[in-house]
């Protein structure tokens, strides 16, 4: 179970709060992208990045860091994962939503100087989007690594909330108005490899990203 305090206590639409471990572990799995929140200069920002998890510790690329977290001591961030999965259209626009699958971690990330920490990091971030790449593209090297950032947080404090099923207003007065409600799913899958123009002739994509095809 996650543990429950007064940043990752579930106060708004309870009902869609979950504790369940595994569910956070799900939808960290499912994506590659996260929004990574932070004060900076005493004003809010939140920054796009890819990341990498190995069931423990969350790990972000730190393409941003060199001004929103590293520019002096860490200080805390909230970074969220989300994933849509339908538009919930009810009979009244007050009762429409999403479905959605949404976690949100909290805590203080330490930035990887350890040079074979920091490998091992980039190794679970590059595995997370494309399992097999790792082993079939070259490795960074020392100049790579250093100016490659990588933060380390904990998933120790984390919320997760879902949303599924159709709209709630099925039961209520406004289903005698005779409208159509339900729900528009949101599927996402990869398309079909397109080989980089300057590959030359007779290099065929690694069996690895070929299975990604379609998923």
């Amino acid at each position: 179970m996650l543990p429950e305090n007064e940043r990752t206590r579930h106060r708004r639409l309870r009902a869609q709060g979950r504790r369940e471990r595994g569910e956070l572990d799900a939808i960290l799995a499912a994506g590659f992208v996260c929004h990574v929140g932070v004060v900076v200069d005493g004003a809010p920002m939140v920054v796009p990045t890819v990341y990498g998890c190995d069931g423990e510790t969350l790990y972000f690329h730190g393409s941003v860091a060199s001004r929103s977290l590293l520019a002096g001591p860490l200080g805390e961030v909230c970074v969220t994962v989300t994933h849509v999965d339908g538009l919930v259209l009810a009979r009244s626009l007050f009762e429409h939503g999403v479905n959605y699958r949404s976690a949100m971690i909290y805590g203080t990330p330490r930035v990887l100087l350890d040079p074979a920490e920091k490998l091992e990091g980039l190794r679970v971030l590059s595995e997370h989007s494309a399992p097999g790449q790792w082993d079939y593209a070259r490795r960074p090297n020392k100049k790579e690594m250093a100016a490659t950032a990588l933060l380390a947080l904990s998933l120790e404090e984390a919320s997760v909330k879902i949303r599924v099923g159709p709209p709630d207003d099925g039961d209520g007065p406004d289903a005698a108005l005779g409208l159509w409600a339900g729900v528009l799913p949101l599927r996402t899958s990869w398309g079909e490899l397109e080989a980089d123009p300057a590959l030359p002739a007779g290099i065929e994509p690694p069996e690895h990203l070929r299975k990604l095809e379609g998923r």
